[in-house]
């Protein structure tokens, strides 16, 4: 009886494409395209799991409180480096997702498809999985990120031939080279746009004597920073807490501190590129001298990380169009054809 009341609360639902991100949540529908984008923030009254404003103060409406609240609410981020950390906040902010893309209905039932990023374990999935399942998902699907990546921006990943993204989210750097619907060879790693901000946080605090918080530091990434040299240097005017005063004061940030700042989590993430490479195997290889490389998430947007790239690589990397969109954007297509990939998927028994 379940079985049948959830198959037809899901005739009235949107099934739903989820790219559960550690700085953001992106939410595509088949035939819609992407319908909901926001931060994956969540504000509770301090020392509960009480989301406030009944339930509604999850992305934007939090976003705009981290780092500003009283002593009574607190801003929480429930995903760190990629995976769960807070496994009640996740199934909140799920929750309230997924009834805003329903109009705020509260009875429906959406089958779901989750991009995750590909190192995590078993554990760490099936926390996925329950937790959509407790936020109303009627059944929930899982796609390594690297593959909604390739199936998002129409790499050829289910043809005998190599294909490569390296997709640069909030929390993690997901690098695979993709053949026949499988991953061949792949790194994940936990250094993403949230080390790129801390990298500018203590740059700021050793240059300046200033100390700013995580959204001005992603400002700065986002305004003036780069990872190769730009052909006209930029600068940037800052607001922060002084250091020896404790008095606010403003300093002027160049993009040569900030590029010498990113330098070391870009080389991690450049090291990682060239260790997958290495270890794929030569036939393939031969396919991405001419393939190159996908960039995609929201570190692809740093400046001319795609000439740093290639520069380490010797291989043509490009920016996909609109990267921040396209793990979302795979998700969605996937949903259209369940049936023929769902040899690529994961999932439990439905509800």
């Amino acid at each position: 009886m379940p079985s049948f009341f959830n198959s037809l609360l899901g005739m009235f639902s949107y099934d739903m494409g989820i790219d559960l991100g550690t700085a953001n949540t992106l939410v595509a529908v088949s035939g819609k395209g992407i319908v909901l984008s926001e931060p994956s923030v969540v504000a509770v009254k301090k020392g509960t799991n009480q989301v406030l404003l009944n339930g509604d103060a999850v992305g934007l409406a939090a976003k705009a409180m981290l780092g500003k609240t009283p002593g009574g609410i607190s801003a929480i981020r429930p995903l760190k480096d990629g995976v769960i950390a807070d496994f009640e906040i996740t199934e909140a902010m799920l929750s309230y997702f997924i009834r805003k893309v329903h109009n705020r209905k509260r009875m429906i039932k959406p089958r779901i498809v989750i991009a995750v990023p590909s190192g995590i374990t078993q554990v760490e999935k099936r926390a996925v999985i329950s937790s959509a399942q407790r936020a109303g998902a009627r059944q929930t699907f899982l796609i390594e990120e690297p593959m909604a990546a390739g199936i998002g921006v129409g790499l050829p990943i289910e043809e005998p031939k190599g294909s490569m993204t390296v997709d640069i989210g909030g929390g993690t750097a997901e690098i695979a080279v993709m053949s026949l619907a499988g991953i061949v060879e792949a790194r994940s790693l936990r250094i993403a746009g949230d080390e790129f901000d801390e990298a500018i946080i203590q740059s700021v605090k050793a240059h300046h004597n200033l100390l700013i918080g995580p959204q001005t530091a992603e400002q700065i990434k986002m305004k003036i920073g780069s990872a190769d040299e730009l052909e006209t240097e930029l600068q940037l005017e800052v607001s922060g807490r002084d250091m020896g005063c404790g008095m606010p004061r403003r300093a002027v940030v160049t993009s040569q501190e900030v590029r010498e700042a990113l330098n070391e989590p870009i080389s991690e993430i450049l090291g990682a590129i060239k260790s997958t490479l290495e270890m794929t195997p030569p036939e393939l290889a031969s396919d991405l001298v001419h393939q190159g490389i996908v960039l995609c998430g929201g570190g692809a947007l740093l400046r001319n990380l795609d000439r740093a790239i290639s520069k380490a690589v010797d291989l043509p990397v490009r920016v996909a169009d609109d990267p921040m969109t396209a793990v979302a954007r795979g998700t969605a297509m996937v949903l259209e054809r369940l049936d023929l990939l769902s040899q690529i998927l994961e999932t439990e028994e439905p509800n």
